[in-house]
Parts: structure tokens; sequence; C-alpha cells
């Protein structure tokens, strides 16, 4: 029976990733450690709360005394999804940025020595790398040039992990991946925002041209490189993961416009974010290679899927939106 500590479980890749580990291996327990921050949702894992293999534990990251309190002697994996993602947000105020993916990251690193964890993964994300050109991938060796404080604090945590497996010998991996999208995403990332904006005849905010070209991934699929990662990764390597799917922002908004059936009239095109990255593609053939990993779900298959969830799943929505789904935690455990 494997041991799996999960920080971040209730946020979009977190419960994804829980949810497709339980599936998969009926020999697995799970921790999910989560602060329920605005992005985590227990209700992203309703469907799975009374499986005897899980278990939840609210907790903070950043509290050394609470993680060392969440965390067994000899876990099989701790996996590090827990992090301030949004890059607006970022730009707005870098603080709770550093203080979660920085100070939060070594917090966990030294209660993985502590415990005894057999391996530590790392969750991270293309944007470490900058930003590319017209041409040429990201890959496991192109230099960290962050340009964003989400994605500086990122590369900033990865590095600790870096140092900790080179300094302490510990059994570390980091996963970086391109845009993730499907079930269960918050609405704030373009994907889910477009959707649900169009759901209910709301415009869509275009930032700048719409050029900006990004490489997609169902979440699934980034949910089974994670855990090719923890089972087969070597340590201290760093893999990447992408969807072989390159396409500008602009193009994807006209792409759900169709499927949505709605009119180019909602289209807005507003001010581009300060220090916009310009493309992002991954060369994930060292997964493939060495993992054994590959991208599954073709882009048009998922995004009708996704389109199709929300649909489907409008009381989700709707409590996110609201912030009702705030509520959850204390519906279910008696206090947030």
């Amino acid at each position: 029976m494997s041991q799996i500590f999960v920080t971040g479980g209730c946020g979009f890749i977190g419960s994804n990733f829980i949810r497709h580990l339980l599936q998969a291996d009926p020999d697995v327990r799970i921790t999910n450690f989560d602060a329920l921050t605005y992005a985590g949702n227990l209700a992203n894992l309703a469907d799975v709360a009374k499986d005897q293999r899980y278990t939840f534990v609210k907790g903070d990251i950043t509290n050394r005394s609470a993680v060392m309190g969440a965390l067994n002697e000899n876990t099989d994996a701790l996996i590090h999804f827990a992090a301030e993602s949004h890059v607006d947000r970022s730009i707005l105020d870098s603080g709770p940025f550093i203080h979660t993916n920085v100070l939060g990251t070594q917090v966990l690193l030294d209660a993985a020595r502590a415990k005894k964890t057999k391996r530590y993964v790392q969750v991270s994300t293309d944007e470490v790398y900058g930003s590319l050109g017209p041409t040429g991938l990201f890959t496991e060796s192109t230099p960290l040039s962050p340009n964003s404080p989400y994605s500086a604090s990122k590369a900033a945590g990865d590095m600790l992990v870096m140092s900790y497996a080179h300094t302490f010998g510990m059994d570390a991996v980091i996963t970086r991946c391109s845009n993730n999208y499907g079930p269960y995403h918050f609405p704030e990332k373009l994907i889910p925002l477009f959707i649900t904006n169009l759901m209910n005849d709301q415009p869509v905010p275009v930032y700048g041209d719409g050029m900006q070209i990004r490489d997609w991934i169902f979440v699934t699929d980034h949910a089974r490189g994670v855990e090719a990662a923890w089972r087969h990764g070597k340590a201290g390597e760093v893999y990447n993961f992408g969807g072989r799917c390159e396409m500008p922002n602009i193009r994807l908004t006209e792409l759900l416009l169709e499927l949505l059936g709605k009119p180019k009239s909602l289209i807005k095109y507003v001010q581009d974010r300060p220090g916009h990255d310009r493309r992002y593609a991954i060369d994930c053939s060292k997964a493939e290679r060495e993992l054994g990993w590959q991208p599954l779900v073709k882009f048009d298959e998922g995004l009708r899927d996704t389109i199709a969830w929300y649909q489907a799943n409008q009381a989700w929505v709707n409590q996110v939106r609201s912030g009702e789904y705030l509520k959850y935690y204390e519906t279910q455990y008696g206090g947030r």
C-alpha cells in the first residue's frame, strides 16, 4: 500500500490528480493537505470524500508544525501541487506568491527530510523558462528565465528542490507542464473564464492582439505524467509535460465561440498584461522516452468534454462565482 501526501489537492490540478490516482491504483492511500484558499474547493473532491483510502487535512504548507503533524514517517511520496498560480494576481501583489511558493516549498522539503519521505515531487510550470520566440521548444535544459512574480516564485521553489537534492541527497523530481484545461478549473484562467462567460452571453476579455501562443494539455494527461514521474522518474531530474498543441489565444477564443454557438461580437480586446510572455511550447520527448508517458487526449476532444462538463455542472460554476463554495468546509467539517 503506497502512502501519498498531496499538497493543494483541492485545487484544479491537484483534485484531478487525486481522482485519477484513486481510480488507477487500488493500493494507494492519499492524504490531501490543503489550506482551502480561494482556489481550493472541497467540492472538487466530493465524489471521493468517503473513500476509505482518502483523508483530508486542512493546513497551510508554510506552517511547519501543521505539516510535521500531518506527514507520516516513511511516506512513499510527497507530491507538491499547492501554489499561488494566477499571474494577474502576482502582478497586483507578489507577497502571497513568495510566501507560499518559496517559503512553503522550503517547509515541505525540511519536513520530508525529517520524516524520511521516500520521494519528493515538485509540480512546477513551463513559465519558469520565460518566453520563446516564433521557433524552438522548452527542454529540461532550457535556462530558467521567469518573467512574472508568479513564475519567479516557482523558479525559486524549483531551485530550492534541486539544492536539497544536491546538498542532502534527497530523492526529488521536478515536473514542468504547459497550460492545463479540463473540469474543476477555477474560472479565472482563460478557458474556464471564457466558457462560463459565454454560457451567460457575457464578453470575453482578450489581452492585446490575442497572438500569445500557449501549448495546451488536458489535465488528466498531466495527472498521468505526475504519477509517472513519481513512479519512474530518476532522482534529481526534471521532466517536461506538454500537449503538443500550440495555439494563439485569439484562435482558441474563436474556437470556443464556435463550439458554444456565440457571436464574435462578444470578444472584448483589453490592455495587454504587463510583461506578457509571447509564446510557450514544450518538448516532452524526455518524459515520453524515460517515463513511457505521452499525451492521450486530443485537443478538440478535450475541449468539447470540458465545455460539456461546465454545462452539466452549472451549480458548481454558480457556487464558485458567488463564493458559496467557501461555505462547503463549514457544512462538512464545522468551520473554515
